[in-house]
């Protein structure tokens, strides 16, 4: 097993880019190997996460190579949570600090689910992409049932709403359209019910990535000349 983990790790570091890790911490990224998070391997979600982000640092002009290590090491703390107490970002930034990590990769893993707030664009980057990989289609597995069940209350929170004809969760559940009556709601107040509508969401329902809500009011007028 020692020597699967140690492979898993070294694998997963060449695809990154990674040659100086320290030798402590490669057991440590081997181990997220066996780990999943809502039915999505660990390890492969950080090598996704790398690539992304060193896509996305190209663009920005960024350190490519710094901000694919930023990405890569963020859950680093998943594989050490049953040991410590504390969240994964934590623990992590706390394993990283430990072992000599760069103090923007140490903050960039603490604040990625902003129990740090983020104060570099590295770290905004690291959010970024782990958001597009855990929320992509087919990255992570719920049952039948809680996918049916998530779909309905979103649908069932949207329809509540004084004004609202019509409401339908599209793209998995990513996406949420609401239609308005446009005699009974104008513009600001449709901005408004947008906003309410996503905090409900937030607070009622658990769900990895973000929901969108998008409230539609569409008012036509048509005459015909002859």
């Amino acid at each position: 097993m020692d020597e699967r983990i140690d492979a898993a790790a070294r694998e997963a570091l060449a695809s990154v880019g990674i040659s100086d890790l320290h030798p402590e911490l490669v057991p440590v990224v081997g181990a997220l190997r066996y780990r999943m998070s809502n039915g999505q391997n660990v390890l492969a979600h950080l090598v996704e996460c790398g690539h992304l982000a060193g896509l996305i640092a190209a663009e920005l002009g960024l350190d490519v190579a710094f901000c694919r290590r930023a990405a890569f090491l963020h859950d680093l703390g998943k594989a050490v949570t049953h040991e410590h107490e504390g969240s994964h970002a934590l623990v992590g930034a706390d394993l990283a600090r430990r072992h000599g990590e760069h103090p923007d990769i140490v903050h960039a893993i603490e604040a990625h689910h902003n129990e740090v707030e983020p104060r570099t664009v590295e770290a905004v980057l690291v959010q970024v992409v782990d958001s597009i990989s855990g929320s992509r289609p087919g990255a992570r597995r719920e049952s039948l049932e809680a996918y049916v069940h998530r779909l309905e209350r979103l649908e069932k929170i949207a329809t509540a709403h004084e004004g609202v004809e019509r409401a339908f969760a599209v793209q998995a559940g990513r996406d949420v359209r609401v239609m308005v009556s446009p005699a009974l709601l104008d513009d600001a107040q449709a901005a408004a019910l947008a906003r309410q509508i996503a905090k409900e969401i937030s607070e009622e329902l658990t769900f990895p990535g973000q929901i969108r809500v998008t409230v539609v009011r569409e008012s036509r007028a048509t005459e015909i000349a002859s």
